[in-house]
């Protein structure tokens, strides 16, 4: 009984993804150093930079849409990959557990909310029909869109795409979320519905990772933020610390520059 507690309260502290000497290049051209970094369970952690600056190649190597040259990479305790080798065994339990939510949503537009929910479930997981049309109901009503259910994508605010795009992620059970630009076609009151449904999330132990431009939607709902550049994380800390009180150089460069473009 005693090492039962032990192990539960190691899994509780553990980190939900943990990097190490995380590396990647195209074409010769190096797009990641050498990552390395920890992302706690239950945390929104948010990576910012130039574009081009490796980011969302870091955010897409987690669920292995992107394979590392080299480095590993650990999701709830398990290698997914080590020393540039795939060492996960399912791809696809991979990304239901480590779900991934788009720029533009990519909702099929011949489907309604619903039916875009339900389909996932039933092509990715298997899930039978009646159970799934249950869920999707269920995650809708969840991220506030229980009365759009029936609304085909066309009819659908920015706001509302994205967030049905949220329910059918959640709707494989997974336990880490991936968000890349989640707010970059948004307009601000679609970037605060979105806002919500992530904060209501963290709050129910969702750990997420987010690439964005938008730096006051990072520093709203980040418990942690990461500017990489040149391939490497040049800071991390919170929001305050990283957006307003920036230790190094290019960081202040880089938020300065967005101050001045706004």
């Amino acid at each position: 009984m005693t090492q039962h507690i032990v192990n539960v309260a190691e899994a509780a502290t553990r980190p939900a993804v943990t990097i190490r000497g995380l590396k990647k290049s195209f074409d010769g051209r190096q797009v990641l150093g050498g990552i390395d970094l920890d992302v706690p369970g239950g945390r929104i952690v948010s990576i910012i930079g130039q574009s081009g600056g490796g980011k969302t190649t870091l955010m897409r190597c987690v669920n292995l849409l992107e394979q590392p040259d080299d480095g590993v990479i650990e999701v709830n305790g398990e290698a997914i990959c080590a020393r540039g080798a795939v060492t996960c065994k399912d791809l696809a339990k991979l990304r239901q557990r480590v779900g991934m939510v788009f720029q533009r949503f990519n909702l099929f537009p011949h489907l309604t909310a619903v039916e875009n929910v339900v389909l996932a479930q039933m092509h990715a997981a298997g899930i039978g029909e009646r159970e799934a049309v249950e869920r999707a109901v269920r995650l809708l009503t969840r991220v506030g869109l229980a009365h759009r259910a029936t609304a085909y994508p066309e009819r659908m605010s920015g706001g509302e795409q994205q967030r049905v795009a949220i329910a059918r992620a959640l709707a494989l059970g997974p336990t880490v979320l991936l968000f890349d630009e989640p707010t970059s076609a948004l307009d601000p009151e679609s970037t605060g519905e979105v806002l919500r449904v992530m904060r209501e999330l963290a709050a129910d132990g969702m750990t997420m990772i987010l690439v964005t431009h938008e730096l006051p939607f990072a520093r709203e709902v980040s418990d942690w933020v990461v500017f990489i550049d040149g391939g490497k994380i040049i800071e991390q800390g919170t929001a305050a610390d990283v957006l307003d009180r920036p230790r190094e150089a290019r960081t202040r460069a880089y938020v300065a520059k967005y101050a001045a473009s706004g």
